[in-house]
């Protein structure tokens, strides 16, 4: 409704994606949950920490260069900076508070054994706050996506402005797959598990 698009069409482009193989096709609903947060830190964290660097110097020397004839540039770099700031905070709150939780449970369901209560209370209210900050980047990178054209360089770019919008272009779809594996498979998934873990609880109560 937000973004006035007819059902239709959304109804197309969601059968679309189902029919378009991502990721050559790798089913990541069927890996364990520590496989998968393993997967998403060394494939979309790190691809965060390292194309962020390069981008933040690609953007500036744009921004000094071609700024003066395409102004949107400096709304873009800075859009750009405080989403890659912001993610490099959202992703070291997920590495150090709820992967390591989520992990503790798939350690714990392996080995039966019991888990002490988080002190998050439960993995609902780390994933709800992960999930607004998705959206929140999610909307930025639109925004970007909207001022570079769709990553459409100007007539007269240079090489170095071909390249830094293909990048940007490269780090939403990265973002977006990055998001997915976390929204739809990952936070579901350890939602199921400390669902097993409170029933187990309860059934423990009982008998006693």
């Amino acid at each position: 409704e937000k973004k006035q698009i007819t059902s239709a069409a959304l109804e197309a482009e969601i059968n679309a994606v189902k029919l378009t193989k991502n990721d050559n096709g790798i089913d990541f609903k069927s890996w364990p949950l520590d496989l998968l947060i393993d997967y998403i830190e060394k494939t979309h964290h790190r691809y965060v920490e390292e194309k962020s660097s390069v981008l933040y110097m690609f953007l500036d020397k744009l921004c000094k260069v071609h700024g003066g004839r395409h102004p949107e540039l400096f709304e873009i770099n800075r859009l750009f900076i405080a989403g890659a700031g912001e993610l490099a905070k959202h992703m070291k709150k997920e590495e150090l508070i709820l992967f390591p939780f989520i992990k503790k449970m798939v350690t714990a369901q392996k080995t039966n054994q019991a888990i002490s209560l988080p002190h998050f209370g439960t993995v609902d209210n780390p994933i709800a706050m992960m999930q607004d900050e998705h959206t929140i980047e999610g909307e930025r990178f639109a925004k970007i996506a909207e001022l570079t054209n769709n990553y459409a360089p100007p007539a007269d770019a240079c090489e170095t402005y071909k390249v830094t919008f293909a990048m940007l272009k490269e780090f939403e779809e990265d973002l977006h797959k990055h998001i997915h594996l976390e929204n739809n498979i990952l936070f579901p998934g350890a939602k199921a598990l400390e669902k097993q873990f409170t029933i187990l609880d309860k059934l423990a109560q009982t008998s006693l």
